[in-house]
């Protein structure tokens, strides 16, 4: 069984995405951005937002995720 992903603001520059619009797009989701730079965020909770740059991120981390067991 595989542990639960957490993506963290790295996860967010390595998919191409900028800090500034992540906090953006984190107030408009109503999610707490200074408690996602401290813990991360379950991958689950960004999908369960629907939005598509949510997705792109969690998709990027799993990703290298599998990389980096493989290495």
């Amino acid at each position: 069984m595989t542990e639960p992903l957490t993506i963290t603001i790295d996860h967010v520059r390595a998919a191409g995405l900028c800090v500034p619009g992540t906090r953006t797009w984190f107030a408009r989701q109503g999610l707490d951005f200074r408690a996602f730079l401290r813990e991360g965020i379950a991958a689950e909770m960004l999908l369960a937002t629907g939005d598509a740059m949510a997705r792109r991120v969690v998709e990027h981390a799993r990703q290298q995720a599998k990389q980096e067991e493989r290495a």
